[in-house]
Formats: C-alpha cells, sequence, structure tokens
C-alpha cells in the first residue's frame, strides 16, 4: 500500500463534510460517512489507478479523481452504509506519495475548487 497526505485544503474539506453530515442527519450518519471516507483512502492507497478511477487533466498533471461512491463496499461498519455519497477524493502521486489535494461535492466545478499552486501542500 502506498503512502498518502492529506493537504490542508483536503484536512479543511473532510472536517466540513463530516460536520454538515452531523448537522444535518446525526451522529451515526456522520460516523458512517467518516468510515467511507477511511475506506476511499485505503483503495487509492492501495491502487491509485484502479478501475474506477478517472484521470482529470483538465485539474492538472496526473491528477485523478475517485468518488466515494466506489469505496461503499470497503466500507465495513456495524452503522450501515451511505447510500448516496456525493464526494470526490482528488488526487495525484508525487513523488512515492499520494497527495489528496480536495475532496469535493460532486455538484461543484472540480476546477473551480483546485488551485494548481496551493492544492497539493
Amino acid at each position: 500500500m502506498a503512502r498518502y497526505r492529506l493537504s490542508a485544503a483536503a484536512q479543511s474539506d473532510i472536517l466540513d463534510i463530516l460536520a454538515w453530515s452531523q448537522a444535518q442527519f446525526g451522529e451515526v450518519a456522520r460516523r458512517r460517512y467518516e468510515a467511507l471516507i477511511v475506506a476511499a483512502l485505503r483503495d487509492i492507497a492501495t491502487q491509485p489507478d484502479r478501475p474506477g478511477s478517472l484521470e482529470r487533466p483538465e485539474l492538472g498533471t496526473a491528477v485523478r479523481s475517485w468518488h466515494l461512491r466506489l469505496s461503499r463496499e470497503h466500507a465495513s461498519t456495524e452503522l450501515g452504509i451511505v447510500r448516496h455519497p456525493r464526494h470526490f477524493l482528488i488526487y495525484r502521486l508525487q513523488s512515492d506519495v499520494i497527495v489528496i489535494g480536495r475532496v469535493l461535492h460532486e455538484a461543484m466545478e472540480l476546477a473551480s475548487h483546485l488551485d494548481p499552486q496551493t492544492s497539493w501542500e
């Protein structure tokens, strides 16, 4: 399994997503979504170019996306599954580390939320 690192923006995205999930749907839903995010991170760390990941040249060199719905079966929890995940991991391989630049909602215009200069720090 490759190592991965969350950028500051991705860390903030995850905290915001989980806070919103808890405010809207409660603690159990937040924990389910958190388990799903962890499963997605493990999935791409295991195989960054796995089937279902998409090359995203419009977002930068070697940038890929992974929709959280593709990790639902790996997010085992006694709390159930997230029925309709709505977020993408936006990532790329830098040296030998997978850098998660952002975690963005599928309704967002991804390019407008990914700064090529700072999203990978």
